[in-house]
């Protein structure tokens, strides 16, 4: 390329870029300018969520529509090519490409990925590199060749009615899974993290394949298979029926021949009427050409299940398994099945490009988890019956034994902070199994009975148990713009296959011992919701169930634990950093159980000697014939809550400490403690520091000072100084005394009858706080009594000299005058 003198980015792409790319033959349609890769990570502040710039690559060269082959990252003439060689080989790798280009107008570096990096004279022609990216491919055959060339669908339309486009991940994991078929591989895994489009996925692979040649010409039977009625519907009813018509038909109850698309239930195959044969084996073996498995984790992984033999009676079909959470253990193993996944993308990665939410965790300990319950001696349950004597812990609660007021403790708790955040965010509250559910409604129905005798569906139990009714209401727990149910309540039915964008907390009072039920759990709350402003969720832990961030199967962003312990005053003595997350994961043993819940580790079998995987038929065989104790009138409290934030790193989550917090927040306003008590002293520059500190950067509200630094006496300013610069903390009355006693002849300098609204405030100053230091405050008693606003800033002569009072006064309440 020709030198050039200090252009800018955007004149070294026009003078140079653009017409090298022109000579080489790319045409315009081919050359993607400002080609968006993601949105953006979502970074969680204490309230809200902000998001960090987009990854954007300057330009991607396509083949065809949707074929990228190629990123150029462009630099002006003035920078060092070598600056953009690693940004553009960063892009690449996202994108799955195996080539690079970097260029400052004066230069042009290749760079393979994985390989040499070398300066060449001139970019290749579209026809080069398409042979060069089948070469790092390994794509020889014309089917590969047509697969990979073939249009991606967008039919499909969002919200907003602009085409439903799939991410750049949907594309690699649509294409690796068809190069996959075209080379006559049989079982195919896909795992793609909860929330990130595995419908898509399945969706656009099936359109491609019906515009191909894969079958001989013939469109093919495909049939897309689960093991709940939402897992099937939602993506018939969402993505194929829109889009294919009457081609789609849902198999329930009847043999049908005639359509191209077909959905079920594994119970709906495997049903028989009489002498008649089950539902599945009356297809010939070879009637579909493709099978997609929808968490293929579940009900299908085991080789001994009874709905494995759907799968083996099928056998030549093309298998896809689709799942989040792939399992690999003794009698279940998704990896053993379908093999290795050809495309995977994880939690963390989801979370690193702002298509999934991040997270903050608040654990919860109630004292009698901390300590244990063991009964008096001759103590009676609710039933009348002796408690076995003995220590009963967490794992044995809501299994062996259910503490009535630990329950309560937990809807009291969850309540409060509802109250303190938002009581009509949507939440999901996991439970040890549907009994227990049953009683957590009860209890969160008495602590909200203001709130449920507006919305009497604001809290709700859905279960396996709850039939038709408990699916109507998921039905509308599910959208973002109803407003109720507010609170479902489940033990299994909700941990995988629903998508719950709007769910804002997820809140764990069931113990988790499964590495991928926890990541289904966590998964509810990682969609996004953007229609109302949902780019983050709460985690509640009232179990440690999420121990399991620490756990190396876990794919996302590893937590740091830090531990403070306190004597009796409160005092910090040791700080114990458990984890890091370079260190090595805390072990997360299976329970040694002692009473009879059949909860051993052991999967239970069913009635017929099968064994059972299916997590909701284990619950309900494990809670059956055992009798469960039942406990009242026990103290029960919350020990502590320790509260967790993701870092902006995305890479570690620590315990925040709110006074440390709230330490580093004020450092970062830039004032002094003089500064902030002359801002607070009077109305107007009071509002506006207190919208500076509750606004989303900061997060500081005056009532989360009040009650987390549990300092009510005192004024919020006072407790920002004390934390900030470890000041001495003064009483609001303190503050009221003195100016009694060192500004008297301030007070004196005034009429009687003004001097008493000037006491007055005073006194409710010492009371209440700063907010009555505000001529807004003198609509209320004991003002009201002394006469109307008008008539109050007539003693001080008018309106204009009564605020420059009040702010006088404020002056000197916090010694600033």
């Amino acid at each position: 390329m020709a030198s050039a003198g200090g252009l800018t980015e955007q004149e070294t792409c026009r003078a140079f870029v653009l017409p090298a790319l022109s000579v080489a033959g790319w045409s315009k349609d081919q050359i993607r300018e400002q080609y968006s890769i993601n949105d953006g990570k979502l970074v969680v502040s204490p309230r809200r969520h902000r998001r960090e710039r987009a990854l954007i690559a300057d330009y991607v060269l396509e083949y065809r529509d949707d074929v990228p082959l190629a990123v150029v990252e462009a630099k002006r003439t003035s920078v060092d090519v070598a600056a953009g060689i690693e940004q553009a080989k960063r892009y690449a790798r996202r994108l799955g490409l195996p080539l690079a280009y970097a260029t400052n107008g004066i230069e042009i570096w290749e760079i393979e990925i994985g390989g040499n990096r070398h300066r060449v004279s001139s970019f290749p022609s579209p026809e080069e590199l398409w042979q060069r990216y089948c070469g790092e491919k390994k794509i020889t055959t014309e089917l590969e060749r047509e697969l990979i060339l073939a249009q991606f669908d967008h039919r499909l339309r969002n919200n907003d009615l602009t085409p439903k486009r799939p991410r750049y991940y949907q594309r690699r994991a649509v294409n690796e899974a068809l190069l996959a078929i075209a080379r006559g591989q049989t079982r195919i895994l896909l795992t793609l993290a909860t929330g990130t489009g595995k419908t898509m996925v399945a969706f656009q692979l099936v359109s491609k394949l019906r515009e191909s040649g894969w079958t001989g010409g013939e469109k093919p039977r495909v049939l897309y298979l689960a093991d709940r009625n939402i897992l099937v519907d939602q993506p018939k009813d969402d993505y194929f029926e829109p889009v294919f018509g009457d081609v789609v038909h849902k198999i329930s109850g009847g043999v049908q021949r005639a359509r191209q698309i077909f959905f079920a239930l594994y119970q709906s195959l495997d049903s028989s009427r009489g002498d008649e044969a089950a539902l599945f084996s009356q297809y010939p073996p070879g009637y579909f050409h493709l099978i997609i498995v929808d968490e293929c984790h579940r009900g299908s992984s085991a080789e001994e299940g009874r709905w494995r033999g759907i799968l083996n009676h099928f056998s030549q079909a093309v298998q896809l398994g689709l799942t989040a959470t792939p399992i690999a253990d003794s009698d279940r193993h998704t990896y053993g099945y379908f093999g290795e996944p050809v495309y995977e993308y994880s939690l963390k990665d989801g979370i690193e490009d702002g298509f999934l939410a991040p997270y903050r965790l608040r654990r919860v300990h109630l004292n009698v988890d901390m300590t244990g319950f063991k009964p008096e001696p001759g103590q009676l349950d609710t039933s009348g019956n002796p408690i076995p004597d003995q220590v009963y812990t967490q794992r044995h609660y809501e299994k062996a034994l259910a503490i009535e007021e630990r329950t309560e403790e937990v809807a009291r708790y969850l309540t409060s902070y509802l109250t303190d955040t938002d009581r009509m965010a949507k939440t999901i509250v996991f439970c040890e199994n549907n009994d227990h559910a049953h009683r957590m409604v009860a209890a969160l129905n008495q602590a909200n009975l203001d709130l449920v005798a507006r919305y009497p569906d604001y809290v709700c139990r859905i279960t396996d148990d709850d039939g038709k009714p408990g699916r109507e209401l998921l039905d509308r727990f599910r959208r973002d713009d109803t407003d109720e149910p507010v609170i479902a309540v489940t033990s299994q039915m909700l941990t995988t296959g629903v998508d719950i964008p709007s769910a804002r907390n997820i809140v764990i009072v069931r113990r988790i011992n499964s590495m991928p039920q926890f990541k289904q759990i966590i998964g509810r709350g990682t969609r996004l919701c953007l229609d109302i402003d949902k780019g983050s969720f709460d985690i509640i832990d009232f179990v440690d169930a999420t121990v399991l961030f620490n756990d190396p199967e876990f794919d996302g962003p590893p937590l740091r634990v830090i531990n403070d312990r306190t004597d009796q005053q409160g005092e910090l003595i040791e700080r114990e950093e458990l984890e890091s997350p370079d260190g090595p994961a805390e072990e997360v043993a299976e329970p040694e159980v002692d009473f009879q819940s059949g909860d051993g580790g052991v999967l239970p079998a069913d009635d017929d000697g099968t064994v059972v995987t299916d997590e909701d038929r284990v619950d309900e065989i494990q809670s059956s014939g055992t009798r469960r104790i039942y406990v009242n009138g026990v103290e029960v409290f919350v020990w502590n809550d320790m509260h967790y934030q993701l870092h902006p790193d995305g890479q570690s989550m620590r315990m925040v400490q709110y006074r440390e917090y709230v330490h580093d927040r004020v450092l970062e306003l830039k004032l002094s403690p003089t500064d902030l008590r002359t801002q607070w002293a009077t109305a107007k520059s009071r509002n506006t520091l207190r919208e500076r500190l509750s606004g989303e950067e900061i997060g500081i509200t005056e009532e989360d000072l009040l009650r987390k630094l549990d300092h009510p006496e005192a004024d919020p300013v006072d407790l920002l100084i004390n934390a900030a610069w470890e000041l001495p903390l003064i009483s609001r009355s303190e503050r009221a005394h003195r100016v009694r006693r060192e500004h008297d002849q301030f007070l004196k300098s005034f009429a009687p009858e003004a001097r008493e609204v000037l006491d007055a405030l005073l006194d409710r100053f010492a009371e209440k706080g700063a907010a009555e230091l505000e001529a807004s405050a003198l609509r209320v008693p004991p003002f009201q009594q002394l006469g109307t606003i008008r008539q109050l800033a007539a003693r001080f002569g008018g309106a204009p000299q009564m605020h420059e009072a009040i702010d006088d006064l404020g002056k000197r309440i916090f010694d600033v005058a």
